[in-house]
C-alpha cells in the first residue's frame, strides 16, 4: 500500500469516527473523536494522521481535523 493510500485510509477512518459523533454538539464531538483516536489508534497511526493534518489534511471532515489538531497538542 502506498503512502497516499495509507493516508487516505486514515482519513476515511477518522471521518467515520466524526460521522458517528455528528449528532453531538461541536465541542463534545471533537473531544470524543480525540478521545477515540487516543484510545484506539496505535501511536504510528496517530503520528501519521497528525503529520498529514499538519500538511493540509485534505479530505478530513472539519470535526475530524479539529480532533487531530487537539490530539497533536496533547
Amino acid at each position: 500500500m502506498s503512502h497516499e493510500q495509507q493516508d487516505q485510509k486514515l482519513v476515511y477512518m477518522a471521518n467515520q469516527i466524526a460521522t458517528f459523533f455528528a449528532s453531538r454538539p461541536e465541542d463534545e464531538a471533537v473531544a470524543e473523536i480525540t478521545n477515540h483516536l487516543r484510545k484506539f489508534w496505535e501511536p504510528r497511526m496517530r503520528a501519521k494522521i497528525i503529520d498529514f493534518t499538519a500538511h493540509g489534511g485534505a479530505g478530513l471532515m472539519p470535526r475530524a481535523e479539529a480532533a487531530v489538531k487537539m490530539l497533536s497538542k496533547s
